[in-house]
């Protein structure tokens, strides 16, 4: 007959096991069903004039869809590649922070949300090379509950690459524009700043080697996209969903919304019917979040082009992804120059040079009666009925000084992008696993 004190040792190892074999869903297990934060746009601090933010909202636009078509197409070139570190590439930067702390004590900072890409990370010391950021950088010797991530960890296999040095897993990101994050892959206890809500156990990059010009607006980035090591599959969130306020309410909160139980929208406050159409999975691109667009309407005009414009290519690269870390539209070169022709064509304004904020179709306004001039109707139609219909501030923008009337779409070879000026004061709830993406009008700043 087994012993009482044998019976409790083996019902301790047991028990140590099991909480073994669960550390790396630690987070899923434990995690509040749904959370609040809010989001902040990059440039809300900066004194910006209404041309500096068009101009600066465009050139980190650009940036962006040069790294995501760069990796769609390095994807594609060397699909299933894990030896080389430069491979694959991801999205990198965005145009929303979130505020945060890490350990225990916590230490705030504010981390880039990115939904075209899924690690969670931030600078850590020992800095071998680290960029400026206003806080303090995390140190992870003074947290109690730091724990670095073993190269046997499941954790470890869902990088895309990886190293191992001391049995510690090591990792490196490298963006379109060379900038890079690189250090140990490591658990932690997070906090959500608005929600006081502790996140134990959550995977992510300690970096001590990190460059680049996109990632000074905050202290690392918090990734969103579909893959396992993002926040929202750590989570074993069911759905999430923002709202966007607009470029005019720059210091204005969107709230970020973590879990089913928060994120489906209020029929109370959209002011238009719950639109939904599928999401849809790329295999070489598991991250993105990807829609099919079946056709635009531009004023009074269908624009139906053949499916392949906007599909999914065998060879991974294609499709229309909707991001929130990118400003403009970017639609195939075929959709573009036949929505710039509609708009042309309808528009009762001259062609104007736009390059001076950073866009492509501009119009002379009159110097009076601006708020007068009509523009026409721009639909997106997506797969299952659902359309994006927008009212013309989602889609044209005025810089007061030079007098232009930018449409906010520009043409994109290799992938389409649906950007976050098109999203302002729409509610997007992602449904991952449902693999749904729902929207409908709603006052963001009120929500």
């Amino acid at each position: 007959m087994m012993s009482l004190a044998r019976l409790l040792l083996l019902v301790a190892a047991v028990a140590a096991a099991a909480s073994c074999a669960t550390g790396a869903t630690a987070a899923t297990a434990h995690h509040p069903k749904g959370l609040r934060v809010h989001l902040t746009h990059v440039d809300a601090h900066g004194n910006y004039s209404r041309l500096q933010l068009l101009q600066r909202a465009a050139r980190r636009s650009h940036h962006r869809m040069s790294r995501l078509v760069s990796t769609s197409k390095k994807a594609a070139a060397s699909p299933g590649a894990v030896g080389d570190l430069q491979v694959p590439v991801h999205a990198g930067n965005g145009e929303f922070l979130m505020d945060m702390a890490i350990g225990t004590p916590a230490l705030s900072y504010a981390a880039i949300v990115d939904t075209g890409s899924d690690l969670v990370w931030t600078q850590c010391k020992p800095c071998v090379e680290c960029f400026k950021q206003s806080t303090p950088v995390f140190d992870p010797s003074k947290s109690s509950t730091y724990a670095a991530v073993p190269c046997s960890s499941d954790l470890c296999g869902d990088l895309p690459t990886s190293t191992c040095t001391s049995n510690k897993c090591g990792y490196t990101y490298t963006y379109g524009d060379s900038s890079s994050t690189q250090g140990v892959l490591a658990t932690e206890t997070f906090t959500l700043a608005d929600s006081s809500s502790k996140l134990p156990g959550v995977a992510f990059g300690c970096g001590d080697t990190n460059e680049g010009d996109g990632f000074s607006q905050g202290a690392g980035l918090v990734g969103l996209g579909r893959g396992p090591l993002s926040l929202v599959s750590q989570l074993g969130l069911d759905k999430f969903s923002y709202c966007l306020t607009s470029l005019d309410d720059g210091a204005g909160k969107s709230p970020l919304l973590l879990g089913g139980s928060v994120a489906d929208i209020s029929e109370s406050k959209a002011t238009a019917p719950v639109q939904s159409t599928p999401l849809v999975k790329n295999p070489i691109q598991p991250s993105f979040y990807y829609v099919t667009l079946t056709g635009l309407t531009v004023g009074s005009t269908r624009i139906t082009l053949p499916a392949s414009a906007f599909a999914i290519q065998d060879d991974g690269t294609g499709g229309v992804i909707v991001d929130s870390g990118t400003s403009i539209t970017y639609l195939e070169v075929e959709g573009y120059r036949a929505l710039k022709k509609a708009f042309v064509a309808q528009m009762s304004l001259p062609v104007a040079d736009g390059s001076e904020t950073g866009l492509d179709l501009c119009f002379r306004a009159p110097a009076e009666g601006v708020d007068e001039v009509k523009v026409p109707k721009l639909v997106f139609h997506f797969d299952g009925g659902a359309d994006l219909d927008l009212p013309a501030e989602n889609y044209m923008v005025l810089d007061s000084g030079s007098g232009a009337l930018c449409l906010t779409v520009a043409a994109s070879r290799g992938l389409s992008i649906i950007g976050n000026f098109q999203q302002q004061n729409f509610q997007f709830v992602y449904d991952v696993a449902g693999d749904t993406l729902s929207f409908a009008p709603v006052q963001c700043a009120k929500l």
